[in-house]
């Protein structure tokens, strides 16, 4: 049965990209701040098939901390999940991506589009230095910019790693910067074909200020983010009905002193 909603929530899910980036085009003749109505449509509607075929619910708490105006948005990376449930919230999103995503037919056409940063990844500085260029351009449209503190999907209760991009950036561009916690890869996993059921929760958590020096910043993005990941994980875990775990998450747990039951087969 788990194998089955899973087969049939994946389908459904590429189906419903798909469908939405072909049907939809005649967006692309509206502006860009309206033609985002595509995406954001998509990602509701793909939170609901996630919820009806896969059986998994969600909660995103404390939308409330996104501030008006520009701003960096850091989610925790573990699922392809992250990557798209949080854009109904945001206003006017912008993404660094690596520029080879521009090349895909329709979905670079979009990314075009809605006006995203494309970097070569392998140039190292000379990427982050084009980030910050045009970050600071595209921000005084407004814009939130997204980036993923560790740039890779990690495990949950994997030990964290971030990256010196968002310091730099966070530095550079002096505006705000909103963790975003969760514990995603427990019931969407990377790289693997299951979508397991449950309550996937997400917290959105306080901003932290522009004007830290890079060593004070780091430490509280990483202390906050992973206090909260830390306190989903055990709430996760310890829930009616939890997810299947993976060893990075029990490892995690032990190290918080929480005992689970023995994975069963």
């Amino acid at each position: 049965m788990l194998f089955l909603r899973s087969l049939l929530f994946n389908t459904a899910f590429y189906l419903n990209m798909i469908v939405h980036m072909i049907v939809l085009l005649p967006y692309f003749l509206l502006p860009r701040k309206m033609a985002w109505t595509i995406i954001k449509n998509w990602s509701r509607s793909s939170v609901w098939l996630h919820r009806v075929l896969a059986g998994t619910k969600f909660e995103i708490t404390g939308v409330e901390n996104i501030p008006p105006g520009p701003c960096i948005i850091a989610p925790k990376h573990q699922s392809f999940w992250d990557t798209f449930a949080f854009l109904p919230h945001i206003e006017d999103p912008l993404y660094i991506l690596k520029r080879e995503l521009m090349l895909i037919p329709l979905f670079g056409w979009y990314l075009k589009k809605m006006g995203m940063i494309a970097i070569d990844r392998g140039s190292g500085s000379k990427a982050l230095r084009q980030a910050v260029t045009q970050g600071r351009e595209k921000m005084k449209e407004g814009r939130q910019l997204i980036i993923y503190p560790e740039g890779t999907r990690r495990p949950p209760g994997a030990e964290p790693v971030y990256k010196y991009g968002i310091i730099e950036l966070y530095s550079q561009l002096n505006v705000p910067v909103v963790p975003i916690a969760h514990v995603a890869g427990l019931y969407w996993p990377r790289r693997k074909f299951m979508r397991f059921p449950g309550m996937l929760k997400a917290r959105v958590l306080p901003p932290i200020p522009p004007g830290l020096s890079k060593e004070e910043f780091r430490e509280r993005l990483i202390r906050d983010t992973e206090t909260a990941c830390d306190e989903l994980l055990v709430e996760a875990a310890t829930g009616a009905n939890p997810p299947p775990l993976p060893e990075t998450a029990r490892a995690r747990l032990a190290e918080l002193g929480v005992n689970v039951p023995a994975q069963t087969n």
